[in-house]
């Protein structure tokens, strides 16, 4: 929205060309995101606890987290507002790839903020029918896999880019949206079952985020593209708008998430994070990258799969609860040094990610 204002400005005031440089809009979209994060927090805490949307506490889980029943919850509203404010002001909304992400931070959203609610109002423990949620995510990622695959059959869109092999970028043709699909919808389900502590999913959600916003940079510029061998993709750049915008949302929400947290995000924040960074790295193509950089998503997943699969399989549980975090939390330890540990794990994938753009 303010591209099109400075466009407009900059005839007659010089200094509004400022604003289409892309770096200064990142900062602050990442500036706008936190501010708005900050300076609302309060008040949609007050807000859901006059509402009573307290989070509801499963019994089969840690017994320490009974002190947690009543915390408000679907603080993930906060999130999502502060992100979409701050891309629509800074991002330059002709661009395709913005609104992709928007339709599925908004989309994934709406799928978990109806979850959430049919367990705080509705008071039931076990939310939207699993089949149910995952039919609408399926949707919402197969619109958007169908789209893409329409708009960039054939061309760098739909290549897959296999780190630490420059030269390795084959034509995934329909398969194209079939790893959109699962991408899309894995990581959405993935930092859902990463979000179980305070602060334990929005922080390696930061880092995944920034990691992808040098990406966008990168991508969307020929010189660094062919220099790191990923390929250039148009509309990339205005992507890094929305991983800032993502980096200030989480930051300032963490300031009201952090142990002990005074709000949740619910799914309504989890699954839509999840799925805006599922959609990112398809966009980016960059799907391998996010394997990497969200290793804490990924392990948090194929705990639960292997438990649940070898207690099917052999009457035997694989660790004292899934997802891992709980494991750790029933091993004795605190709250915050799990945490704390997940998120300095986190930060070093994020990092080792990045460095492999460039052994290729």
């Amino acid at each position: 929205m303010l591209v099109w204002l400075s466009e407009y400005l900059v005839k007659y005031i010089t200094v509004f060309n400022v604003i289409s440089y892309l770096s200064v809009r990142a900062i602050f979209a990442l500036l706008t995101a936190l501010i708005i994060s900050l300076l609302m927090g309060q008040r949609v805490i007050d807000w859901l606890q006059k509402l009573q949307l307290g989070q509801v506490i499963r019994n089969d889980g840690p017994q320490s987290h009974l002190s947690k029943k009543g915390t408000p919850t679907m603080g993930g509203t906060l999130i999502l507002s502060s992100i979409t404010i701050s891309v629509l002001l800074w991002a330059d909304l002709r661009n395709p790839y913005v609104w992709t992400v928007l339709f599925v931070l908004i989309g994934y959203g709406i799928v978990g903020f109806v979850d959430d609610y049919l367990k705080v109002v509705r008071k039931n423990t076990d939310g939207l029918i699993a089949r149910w949620k995952y039919f609408w995510q399926s949707v919402i990622a197969l619109i958007v896999a169908f789209t893409l695959y329409a708009y960039g059959k054939d061309t760098a869109v739909t290549q897959l880019v296999v780190p630490f092999f420059k030269n390795v970028m084959p034509q995934l043709g329909i398969m194209y949206i079939l790893l959109t699909y699962f991408v899309v919808v894995g990581a959405g389900n993935a930092v859902n079952l990463t979000d179980g502590l305070d602060g334990l999913a929005i922080m390696p959600t930061v880092f995944v985020a920034g990691g992808f916003a040098l990406v966008s940079w990168a991508t969307s510029n020929m010189n660094f593209a062919d220099y790191l061998h990923i390929p250039y993709i148009k509309y990339s750049g205005e992507v890094m708008i929305v991983c800032t915008a993502i980096v200030g949302a989480g930051l300032g929400f963490l300031w009201f998430n952090t142990y002990p947290a005074m709000v949740f995000m619910g799914d309504v924040g989890s699954l839509a994070l999840g799925g805006s960074l599922g959609i990112i790295a398809v966009l980016l193509r960059q799907e391998f990258l996010l394997l990497i950089m969200g290793g804490i998503f990924v392990v948090e997943t194929l705990s639960v799969i292997l438990q649940v699969g070898s207690y099917k399989l052999r009457g035997k549980r694989i660790f004292r609860m899934a997802p891992l975090h709980h494991h750790y939390e029933l091993k004795g330890w605190p709250e915050p040094r799990v945490i704390i540990r997940f998120w300095i794990i986190s930060l070093m994938l994020v990092l080792i990610g990045l460095v492999t753009l460039k052994l290729r």
